[in-house]
């Protein structure tokens, strides 16, 4: 039994947030599997929908996602054709990020994803725009703390 209350579970905010975290990536899987795409790798394109030129430090500061983490995304990408890496032509260390033709044609066929996975919660709508909007706010709160 544990001694401090501060080391119960019950009072960890890491667990729900954990435990939700692999429910949500779980849900996903059905709905990525016809594409081909993990998660990382979904995340990814969705910055790509956003802004299609991008470098790799820029993506994975989007995605919170080290450059150790990312460029095996990137090259799985690259190697379904969805994706091309580039050298920038301003600045040769640079290395950037653009989609082909099959990754942006991906992209209208994705746009039901979102709804899907919406459409298993159970629950109010709103508690997950809320949710959302809350931990947008935590996540800027620790992004500050770096």
């Amino acid at each position: 039994m544990a001694k401090f209350e501060q080391l119960k579970l019950d009072n960890q905010i890491c667990f729900p947030l954990y435990a939700l975290s692999r429910k949500v990536i779980q849900l996903y899987k059905p709905l990525l599997d016809k594409y081909d795409l993990t998660y990382t790798q979904y995340i990814t394109m969705l910055v790509l929908w956003e802004k299609e030129n991008i470098s790799l430090k820029e993506l994975g500061e989007k995605l919170y996602l080290d450059s150790g983490t990312l460029s095996p995304v990137v090259k799985k990408l690259v190697k379904q054709g969805l994706v091309e890496k580039y050298r920038s032509s301003a600045d040769e260390r640079i290395v950037k990020i653009k989609l082909t033709t099959a990754g942006r044609e991906m992209e209208k066929d994705a746009a039901e994803i979102p709804g899907k996975l919406y459409s298993k919660f159970e629950g109010d709508p709103k508690v997950l725009k809320e949710l959302k909007k809350n931990l947008d706010q935590a996540l800027k709160q620790f992004k500050n703390e770096s």
